[in-house]
Parts: C-alpha cells; sequence; structure tokens
C-alpha cells in the first residue's frame, strides 16, 4: 500500500497475483487504508474497529467469509462480492472492494478475480522491476510540516507507537511503524 501518486488524500492497494508478475492497483480512501494497514501490522486498537466488529458478528451467528471475488471493473471502479457460508448454505454479499479486503485479511480468505478485469486493469511488473511506492512514514506530513522522529529513540519510538494505536491515532502509529522499519533494516 503506498499513496496514491493520482488522487489527494487516497492510497493504492496493490494486489499481487499468485504465481504471476501482473498486480492490480486499486484507489482506496483514507479510512479504508488504515483499516486494512492495522490488520497487515497486527496492531491492537483499543476498541474493534468496524471491520473486526463485523468478523465478530459473523462468527458469533455462524457466518464464515470463506473468499472474496473482485467481480466487476466499471468506469474505472472495482466491485467486490464476499463469499459466505453460514449453516443455510453459500450467499454472495456485494461490497466496496477496499472492504471486502479489510475481510479478507480478517478471515485469512483468498481474494480472487476474474481474467478479463486483470487484463483490462493490471499492470505487468517485471521482477528486476520495483512498484514505486512511498512508504508513509518517509513523506508523512502533519498540518504541512513533516514529523521528525529521527531524533527519537528506538525503544521512544516503540513507546509512541504503543501510544498512538491506544489513542486510535492509526496514521501517526503507521509513520512511526516505518521509522522503526527503516532503522531495524540499517
Amino acid at each position: 500500500m503506498s499513496f496514491s501518486q493520482s488522487q489527494s488524500g487516497a492510497y493504492a492497494l496493490i494486489l499481487g497475483e499468485v504465481g504471476g508478475k501482473r498486480r492490480l492497483p486499486i484507489i482506496i480512501g483514507g479510512f479504508e487504508a488504515q483499516a486494512i494497514a492495522i490488520e497487515l501490522e497486527k496492531m491492537k486498537p483499543s476498541r474493534p474497529l468496524t471491520h473486526d466488529l463485523f468478523k465478530s458478528f459473523a462468527e458469533n451467528f455462524g457466518i464464515t467469509l470463506t473468499e472474496v471475488i473482485i467481480n466487476k471493473f466499471i468506469e474505472g471502479v472495482f466491485h467486490a462480492q464476499l463469499v459466505c457460508v453460514d449453516h443455510n448454505g453459500e450467499h454472495l454479499i456485494d461490497s466496496r472492494t477496499s472492504d471486502a479486503i479489510a475481510l479478507s485479511l480478517r478471515f485469512h480468505c483468498p481474494v480472487f478475480t476474474y481474467e478479463k478485469i486483470l487484463s483490462a486493469a493490471g499492470i505487468v511488473v517485471d521482477e528486476k522491476d520495483t512498484v514505486a511506492t512511498e512508504e508513509w512514514g518517509d513523506d508523512a506530513e502533519q498540518g504541512g510540516q513533516k514529523r521528525d522522529y529521527e531524533k527519537h529513540t528506538l525503544d521512544e519510538l516503540e513507546g509512541l507507537l504503543q501510544k498512538s494505536v491506544e489513542n486510535e491515532e492509526y496514521e501517526k502509529a503507521s509513520e512511526i511503524r516505518d521509522e522503526i522499519r527503516r532503522r531495524k533494516k540499517k
């Protein structure tokens, strides 16, 4: 996931083809990106987010999300379906693609699409090429000013990360997480 170069305040979610070189770039909003990032990073918010609530609700009523299908690409917008199973059988539920991805991560289920969608909207990435991304912390700004995490020690950053998650400041937490990763790579 990275900042969208084409739309202000949006993010690009890049899905990869299993065993292939094609990628499916999907533009999503900030809240949706946050919901996906929190699950990818295994952050534990102090209160359940909407997608966590949905999972808990589904599990309590014996509903399992078995897969997500990105089933339409209309005028540049992706559409998805949730494939759910309960004691009455299988059910298809229409969903925004970003919500479907956030739920697939929580239910640990696969995401599929059709060849025609991947052919129409996919991009091919060479193994030696990399997808250009901006890590969230690299250009993180607050009120037009870049946040300065370089002056903090790694231990201080870990504390700031925990505090940000507890205060539900997830964008800030992502920035701190990226600074921690950057240092650990050195």
